[in-house]
């Protein structure tokens, strides 16, 4: 088999598979193809996306990109993100070329942003390193006291891995949660049975709304879920609640979450994904002082790349034995 891999990629997948006698693979350095070159199979490492969001591909990545769409031999692209929604990965869905994802591995970085998001904006840190970049003392006993985060409620839309990683260590900081899925099977449910195990349909979700102080977004972006949250759903929201992202941008709807804001009915936000993605320059959000924004940054940590080739090396073998590869995506 011929994997096509980044330059950066390349020694420590030689390295994971130089032992392995059931692995007949040669690996070539996409630095030194040109497009044309046939390969069977492609890793997509977070270096070789880099900067390059779904709107804006820098100049490297649509070097890599552009083998990927000429190879014919192509039958299968593993991914370092769990969602497969960038339009390459659709064009080659389209050409029958199977995608595997990455979900689980970065799940813990991601919830601890989820967490640190909830922790700083609960406790009111943006306006304190505000003063503090001000140098200004300004004590929270100078204005009304946050509530205590133990006996507030937090809505968790998606029950993956991160989903359910949020809603654990939630749960130890004394924070009620209601965790939102997707299975049909939760349908059959009725929702005050629901109500003792947290746990509600997406059809549901604006039954539970209204005991939000926290609306978590972790889900993955798909037609059920695109402008999921807009003006009728914040609308639902008690005053006061604030709303978590670190799953795509496109679930909410930004001009609603605008106005909301400014209006002050949301209290505050913590936001890693956009709509379109760098965040404009002119967005209001940026100076928010009751918003958090981090620039698509949630998921990665240095521990994430490692996990992400071990996790290429198993399907790898899955793969060259044509048996169902690990997070493969549908189409």
């Amino acid at each position: 088999m011929r994997i096509l891999v980044s330059p950066k990629a390349l020694p420590d997948l030689q390295k994971l598979v130089k032992n392995s006698s059931d692995l007949d693979v040669e690996f070539l350095n996409s630095d030194e193809q040109t497009p044309g070159v046939q390969f069977d199979a492609a890793l997509i490492s977070r270096d070789v996306t880099a900067t390059s969001t779904k709107q804006k591909v820098i100049p490297s990545t649509q070097s890599f990109y552009d083998l990927l769409l000429n190879s014919p031999d192509l039958k299968w692209v593993q991914i370092h993100s769990a969602g497969a929604d960038r339009q390459i990965y659709l064009d080659l869905m389209k050409r029958g070329v199977t995608i595997s994802g990455s979900s689980g591995v970065n799940a813990p970085i991601v919830m601890q942003n989820a967490i640190a998001g909830i922790l700083m904006l609960a406790r009111q840190f943006p306006r304190m390193l505000k003063a503090q970049a001000e140098r200004r003392w300004d004590p929270l006993i100078n204005y009304p006291l946050p509530p205590d985060l133990a006996g507030q409620t937090a809505v968790i839309v998606g029950r993956g891995p991160i989903g359910d990683g949020i809603a654990k260590v939630l749960q130890v900081l004394g924070v009620n949660t209601i965790s939102v899925g997707f299975n049909a099977a939760l349908k059959d449910q009725a929702l005050s049975e629901l109500a003792s195990s947290k746990i509600v349909h997406i059809s549901q979700l604006k039954q539970v709304l209204p005991q939000a102080q926290w609306l978590v977004l972790a889900c993955p972006l798909s037609n059920e879920t695109r402008n999921l949250i807009d003006q009728s759903a914040i609308d639902l929201l008690p005053d006061g609640a604030r709303i978590i992202n670190i799953a795509r941008g496109e679930i909410i709807c930004e001009a609603d979450l605008i106005s909301a804001l400014q209006s002050e009915k949301l209290a505050g936000a913590y936001l890693d994904v956009f709509t379109s993605e760098p965040l404009d320059v002119q967005s209001p959000l940026w100076g928010m002082d009751k918003v958090i924004v981090t620039p698509h940054s949630a998921g990665h940590s240095a521990g994430n790349e490692a996990r992400v080739l071990e996790l290429f090396v198993e399907n790898l073998r899955l793969f060259a034995h044509g048996q169902v590869l690990k997070n493969q995506i549908a189409a």
